[in-house]
């Protein structure tokens, strides 16, 4: 788990309130209330009026939920004493179901040197955070009490190029002071049209208007991305949000069209490298011998997320000493995917289960036969192995913007344009 302990915190100090008027009472309850003994010198002015400082009695942790853990394990690993664990968790149960803590989202805890608990916060999603105290001061009661986080809404804009001393998408986007969930969204947007992990080339760009919540006490998140634009290796990408009627949030480049395709580019969000391509014969790294090599090995760290690259059935999720964990999902069209040397499986992926475009699957890893961490991803359809990368390009985008709702989009359109600095003169 990684924690960040705040800085120690200052000595509480306090100022005698009677020592400067000890020159007006007689010597004898001077001595006795100084302490001095017979022969030494009283103490100076200065020295009466001195700050004494009081011993540090309590700690402040900020951190983050760690991964597979509850809030009884989270708060022991913080230095509560056991009583106090049970105590918070009981309290909890009274607003907050414990078994909803997310990994990943901060937390910060106050506790004395002894391990009792002065406060506990931590933040159930952007809107809401979950307050544990005492009910009062010096008491062994706790109160807990959800508590909204007030926020306000802006539009923003963001603008980076890839190059130089930002050779990423990541690094692009922090250098135009947005995170890297800002980036996430866009990537997705874009994952129809652009794959982030081989596509990206030196001086491509990028505009994009979007929502941002300015929380107080607590930082930014981000809304939706209203409208975007990528220049990718000589071409434009454009992405209008737009809610077709009856229907959902979408997004639509400049004439209508869906980016939304049957196959995501890629099953990883981005920024891994293809290590090795489809191919009839390849020298096995391991067993030292030519075989096809039936799908794409993509590098990446140990735990990066693993996405369904379509809507589908979960077939299996197993593990075996040639292909260590595997996922394999069934799609419509005949089409089966298969995600290989995974380092875990995502909850609820099983057999059986219906898991959505883009859903995490399972982790990266290098389990079974693999010389390092990477995911294999493979895709058959009717039980022939085809390579992904050409099956992907020849899919068809979504459904576009009906007929009856294109001058509404329109307007929307122009509208979005605008906003990114574009005209949308020439559009239809």
């Amino acid at each position: 788990m990684h924690t960040a302990q705040g800085p120690a915190p200052q000595a509480r100090r306090f100022r005698h309130p009677h020592l400067p008027a000890l020159r007006l009472v007689p010597v004898v309850v001077c001595l006795l209330l100084c302490g001095c003994t017979a022969g030494k010198p009283p103490a100076s002015s200065a020295s009466r009026d001195r700050d004494v400082p009081l011993p540090i009695d309590s700690v402040t942790i900020h951190g983050e939920v760690p991964r597979n853990s509850n809030l009884a394990t989270m708060l022991s690993t913080q230095g509560l004493a056991t009583d106090a664990v049970r105590h918070v968790v009981m309290a909890a149960r009274s607003v907050f179901d414990p078994r909803r803590l997310r990994a990943s989202q901060p937390f910060s805890i106050e506790r004395s040197l002894e391990g009792t608990l002065r406060l506990f916060e931590y933040e159930i999603d952007p809107d809401w955070f979950l307050r544990i105290m005492p009910a009062s001061a010096g008491a062994a009661e706790l109160r807990a009490e959800l508590v909204p986080i007030p926020k306000t809404l802006e539009q923003a804009t963001a603008a980076g190029t890839i190059g130089g001393s930002t050779p990423s998408l990541f690094q692009a986007m922090e250098a135009a002071g947005e995170g890297a969930e800002l980036t996430m969204a866009m990537a997705d947007i874009f994952s129809g049209e652009i794959d982030f992990n081989t596509e990206l080339q030196p001086d491509d760009r990028f505009v994009l208007t979007f929502e941002k919540w300015n929380r107080e006490g607590r930082p930014s998140t981000y809304g939706a991305i209203t409208a975007a634009e990528f220049h990718n290796a000589g071409r434009v990408v454009r992405a209008i949000r737009f809610t077709t009627p009856g229907g959902k949030p979408d997004y639509y480049d400049e004439h209508g069209r869906s980016l939304r395709r049957f196959f995501l580019r890629s099953p990883l969000k981005f920024e891994p490298r293809i290590t090795s391509r489809y191919s009839s014969q390849r020298m096995h790294p391991i067993l030292h011998t030519e075989r096809a090599h039936n799908g794409i090995d993509y590098g990446a760290p140990i735990g990066a997320p693993v996405v369904a690259i379509s809507p589908g059935t979960v077939l299996s999720a197993t593990y075996d000493n040639a292909n260590g964990r595997m996922v394999r999902v069934r799609h419509s069209n005949g089409y089966v995917s298969f995600y290989l040397h995974l380092s875990a499986f995502a909850p609820g992926v099983s057999a059986g289960a219906r898991v959505a475009q883009g859903q995490t699957i399972g982790r990266v890893g290098m389990t079974g036969l693999a010389t390092g961490p990477h995911l294999h991803y493979g895709l058959q359809r009717n039980g022939a192995w085809v390579d992904p990368l050409s099956a992907q390009r020849k899919m068809p985008p979504g459904e576009p913007v009906p007929p009856e709702a294109l001058k509404t989009f329109a307007l929307a359109r122009d509208g979005a344009l605008a906003a990114l600095g574009q005209t949308p003169s020439g559009t239809h």
